[in-house]
């Protein structure tokens, strides 16, 4: 079942989980076929009350908001805020996360009958989060309370500068903290040191929603809405949770998959928000939408304003309710997802080209790449697709007319990325991030020795295998086991995304027919077992390269993929997505 053998896109196959009793039996307790007993356990779903969670996510299944440490101080002073009226703003990060997130507190105080100042910190002028000039125009403007979102954590002199002058901040955000804590009214974050709520992985958004949550509760109790002022339902703002979660590649187990299940069904609505809808227009996107196409449609529109310093186009999509001025918006920001294409495109080919005129990978551990003129807002997004064609981890670094650098990594599995960084903090001005994704910036004459540094730091988690591309698979089916009640199954299963993998089957010795080149990149085939059943199958973004070459010479072959319906002209056929194949 497993090999050792490598594909032809020079990849080990490799079985996810081994399915036990307990879970075939769960499986079979829930009507469900085989193949998702070994799902139920990579996922540890290992009792009935959890499969019913997953499979039935319900909003009241959500904890209590007020679990977060300083949620409480938080909604008491918001409480008094909107009471008495006083003017209040909110400071996002430029990402999608940010952006919905701020959507999300504007809509919200709107229902309240409140404007809400927005400050989105300009991406090249600013950078991330608060800062004390941010936090002085505020005050000068009569603002008394300011909620940041998806950022502020670690603000430490933005937050001392508002408490010296007076302004009363509020902290929602997610990321990862130091021990000290920074001056702030209250923050709440699921991942201060000192806080005990469980679930750890939850976006910003999310963070968001549950001090919305947890402030509706309050005015409710306090009998602040009434007849004439109606308390506003928050499932319909539910989309902007889900559109932030699956945009910061959040897992989207427990409190996630709960509000990402709900609000992709709000999302997919008629009657969805005008500026959603223009988004979903300008994607090309009708009826029901998915995890994956939040991913790779609308979240990198929703994005491209904040990658090239117009966070708030964003912002103003997904609060406006003028229909027109949605549709500007989102042609604005389809122009801007294009040219951010480009960029991305001209930074890969520059980017692949300095690699091999330095060698190649070779025998290095980590690889640096940084080059001057290189847009700073795109260089995360380059690290990625680096990674994906050379399994290494990259650090992206655009260089100034000044000198200095700013770089963006991405990792692979096995490798801790912040460490690695953490490991040249001598030659560093500033760094930050996690085990998969991190940010810093340097001197360019620190440069050299950075590069040396971080291929050692790397070199230093090395373990054999380590570099080896891993291809994994739920279970091995029959060709004539793809069919129409698997795929009802499946979906079942749906939100995929991080934490919960689209499933992976492998059908093996299986004949290749009718091959050929679409659009001079994809290979669409049909694959056909002994018994002559057949099954449609594509591979995208394959040719030129050894995976379309393998499959375009046809034959017999072993292939693993995801299954699903493909709709096209009103009509529907299962389908194979190939993800890799190899000789039988």
């Amino acid at each position: 079942m497993a090999s050792s053998a490598l594909s032809f896109a020079g990849k080990i196959w490799q079985p996810r989980c081994a399915t036990t009793d307990a879970h075939r039996q769960l499986a079979a307790a829930f009507g469900l076929p085989p193949l998702l007993a070994a799902i139920l356990a990579h996922r540890g779903l290992d009792n009935h009350t959890a499969v019913e969670t997953f499979l039935r996510p319900r909003l009241q299944h959500l904890p209590d908001p007020l679990a977060l440490a300083d949620m409480d101080k938080a909604v008491t002073r918001l409480v008094q805020a909107v009471v008495a009226g006083e003017p209040l703003a909110v400071l996002g990060d430029y990402d999608v996360d940010g952006v919905t997130s701020s959507a999300l507190l504007i809509r919200y105080f709107r229902a309240l009958g409140m404007d809400l100042r927005v400050y989105i910190p300009d991406r090249l002028t600013e950078g991330y989060g608060p800062n004390p000039a941010a936090m002085r125009l505020l005050a000068a403007e009569g603002i008394r309370v300011v909620i940041t979102v998806d950022c502020g954590a670690t603000a430490f002199e933005a937050l001392a500068e508002a408490q010296q002058i007076g302004l009363d901040v509020i902290v929602t955000d997610h990321h990862q903290m130091r021990e000290a804590l920074p001056p702030a009214l209250a923050l709440v974050n699921p991942n201060r040191p000192d806080d005990s709520f469980p679930h750890k992985n939850m976006a910003g958004v999310g963070v968001a929603f549950y001090l919305v949550m947890a402030l509706n509760r309050a005015l409710r109790q306090q009998g602040w809405f009434s007849a004439q002022r109606p308390e506003p339902d928050l499932k319909q703002w539910l989309d902007l949770v889900a559109i932030g979660t699956i945009a910061d590649v959040a897992g989207l187990t427990g409190i996630n998959r709960i509000l990402v299940a709900n609000g992709l069904r709000v999302a997919s609505l008629d009657a969805t928000h005008v500026g959603l809808k223009a988004l979903k227009q300008a994607a090309h996107l009708g009826g029901s939408v998915r995890a994956g196409q939040v991913a790779f449609q609308l979240g990198p529109r929703i994005n491209a304003g904040g990658r090239l310093s117009l966070g708030m186009l964003g912002v103003e999509l997904l609060t406006t309710d003028e229909p027109d001025r949605a549709r500007e918006l989102a042609e604005q920001l389809e122009g801007y997802n294009r040219e951010r294409q480009s960029l991305e495109e001209s930074m890969l080919r520059g980017a692949l080209a300095a690699i091999e005129a330095s060698g190649g990978v070779g025998q290095r551990f980590g690889l640096v790449v940084a080059e001057s003129g290189w847009h700073p807002g795109v260089i995360g997004v380059v690290a990625s697709r680096l990674v994906e064609r050379l399994y290494r981890p990259v650090v992206v670094i655009a260089l100034d007319e000044n000198g200095q650098g700013k770089g963006s990594g991405r990792s692979i599995p096995g490798v801790d990325l912040l460490a690695a960084v953490e490991a040249t903090a001598p030659l560093l001005k500033a760094f930050g991030g996690h085990r998969a994704a991190a940010g810093l910036s340097l001197d360019a004459r620190h440069l050299p020795a950075f590069i040396e540094a971080f291929n050692q730091a790397v070199g230093a988690q090395f373990r054999p295998g380590l570099f080896d591309p891993v291809v994994h698979f739920d279970g091995v089916l029959a060709l004539a086991a793809v069919n129409r009640a698997l795929i009802s199954h499946l979906e079942s299963l749906q939100p995929f995304g991080q934490g919960n993998p689209e499933p992976v089957v492998l059908l093996e010795n299986v004949r290749i027919t009718d091959a050929r080149l679409l659009k001079e990149r994809h290979v669409k085939c049909v694959l056909t077992d002994q018994q002559d059943n057949v099954l449609e199958a594509i591979v995208f973004q394959a040719w030129p390269g050894p995976l379309g070459a393998g499959l375009l010479a046809a034959g017999r072959v072993d292939v693993v993929g995801t299954c699903t319906l493909n709709s096209y002209r009103e009509r529907e056929r299962v389908q194979m997505i190939i993800k890799d194949a190899r000789p039988a």
